[in-house]
């Protein structure tokens, strides 16, 4: 584990967290810099960057970890919804290299919105991405 990811820290009890659940393969703790009260994260307990990194022996524990936090927040904040997310690279706002779920509580009119241009395949592209992913799902299987 890198002793520069704080994350790690946490996990080896070096660095302080509020932690919420723990089981064999991850962590619950809460956000320090939350988009709403309850906003937790769920970390891996195996140093990855990103979820492609994330071994398959670690995903059943980490998703069980990320589904009990999420009906503690639905139960513990009678809420409507909730968003789970991840940024894997920088390009795509991931600030602490160590993979991780983001699960965060969502309120009516609670002015967070996801500004997206949502694109359109032109004639025929469509297939053409499908062939293209399919093609590298097949040859890592």
């Amino acid at each position: 584990m890198p002793e520069d990811c704080v994350f790690c820290r946490i996990i080896a009890r070096t660095a302080r967290a509020e932690i919420l659940h723990e089981n064999e393969e991850a962590i619950a703790i809460l956000d320090t810099r939350p988009i709403h009260f309850g906003h937790a994260l769920i970390i891996p307990k195996v140093h990855c960057r990103t979820f492609i990194e994330l071994p398959s022996d670690s995903l059943a524990g980490v998703m069980e970890s990320t589904r009990l936090v999420c009906r503690a927040l639905v139960s513990s904040f009678q809420l409507e919804g909730f968003n789970i997310f991840s940024n894997n690279g920088e390009v795509a706002g991931q600030s602490i290299f160590h993979f991780h779920w983001h699960i965060t509580p969502r309120y009516a009119n609670d002015n967070i919105r996801f500004e997206l241009k949502l694109k359109q395949y032109p004639d025929g592209e469509m297939a053409t991405y499908a062939n293209r992913i399919r093609a590298h799902i097949h040859s890592t299987v």
